[in-house]
């Protein structure tokens, strides 16, 4: 019987720079696929890293030059031809226009909103996860509700969602269920008129959950000890789960939850005793990642670089709030 070959590529999600847009190609005729709608990308060649080898094919089928491009997820998929691994970058700023620096090898591109639905079809099966994980804001914002104050907390948000955070995780434990209802609403109501997602904190006890099906949040956070004891996906429209070392990560991905938190990565104000992973060890665990990964513990607006530059998807944050930067 022959074996399937394994065949590693580089694919490239070509972002604006307000992350609100980004690029879809057809592959042209005589490709295998043809016809069918990518995100664009090859092979890498023996010696090549992947960044070069994603350099090489935008100048190839694009004809830019990448400037700025960062590690995000791997997926894997079996074609009828071969095992592909895919590694995903997002490039966010390149020189030369698409199209017109050099001869375009696709058929066709184009620009799609991130948080809209993708009218493109067909799409190549392996790349269908990656447009859920493109409508992940970058930044979420963690409540603390209970130690500043239902009224204070929704002031903080309010200004927050105003600045640009397009994400929230509730986490209330500490407040009785009835409080929790009436700040959850309130939450809600203020999340709708900038088109925020919003997920609860689950524990394990399943009052969270009871709770987002009542109020209609968008989905459920795990903590670390509800996520051991998931069998299976929560039926949520998101779900994320906190995560602190490889198996917690695995197990989240084997549920295919849509993003996980990794960390205590630094030092916080709450436990400063504890050193954290460390960005070296943050990065080992997730060069392989097929979930978007947010970095949490003694983030903010001034980690997110750094966070991404080595495969995260974006950081999630407690105290510091602030999203001077805009967008997402």
């Amino acid at each position: 019987m022959t074996s399937i070959p394994h065949v590693e590529v580089v694919a490239a999600v070509l972002m604006s720079r307000d992350a609100q847009h980004f690029v879809l190609a057809c592959r042209p005729e005589g490709k295998a696929y043809a016809g069918y709608w990518e995100f664009p990308g090859g092979k890498i060649e023996a010696g090549e890293s992947p960044r070069q080898a994603l350099a090489r094919e935008l100048r190839e089928e694009l004809g830019i030059r990448v400037t700025e491009a960062s590690p995000w997820l791997c997926r894997d998929f079996d074609y009828p031809h071969a095992h592909v691994h895919i590694r995903f970058w997002r490039v966010t700023t390149w020189e030369g226009e698409i199209g017109v620096s050099a001869p375009l090898e696709h058929s066709a591109v184009c620009w799609l909103n991130t948080n809209g639905p993708c009218k493109l079809a067909p799409m190549l099966p392996a790349n269908l996860p990656i447009l859920k994980a493109l409508a992940l804001p970058a930044r979420m914002g963690i409540t603390r509700a209970a130690q500043n104050g239902v009224r204070a907390e929704l002031e903080r948000l309010e200004k927050a969602l105003r600045q640009g955070l397009r994400f929230i995780q509730i986490r209330e434990h500490d407040l009785p269920v009835a409080r929790q209802q009436g700040f959850i609403r309130a939450v809600m109501e203020m999340a709708a008129s900038e088109n925020a997602l919003v997920v609860l904190n689950e524990d394990g006890s399943g009052i969270a959950a009871e709770l987002a099906r009542l109020i209609g949040a968008h989905g459920i956070h795990l903590t670390s000890r509800a996520l051991a004891q998931s069998a299976k996906r929560p039926n949520f429209p998101w779900v994320g789960a906190s995560c602190h070392n490889a198996a917690e990560l695995a197990q989240a991905e084997a549920l295919e939850l849509d993003y996980a938190l990794l960390g205590p990565v630094l030092p916080t104000p709450s436990h400063p005793e504890h050193p954290g992973l460390g960005w070296e060890v943050f990065a080992q665990l997730l060069e392989n990642t097929r979930l978007p990964v947010f970095a949490i513990g003694g983030q903010g607006v001034n980690t997110l670089k750094t966070a991404q530059d080595l495969g995260a998807h974006g950081v999630a944050v407690v105290r510091g709030l602030k999203t001077e930067d805009g967008g997402q």
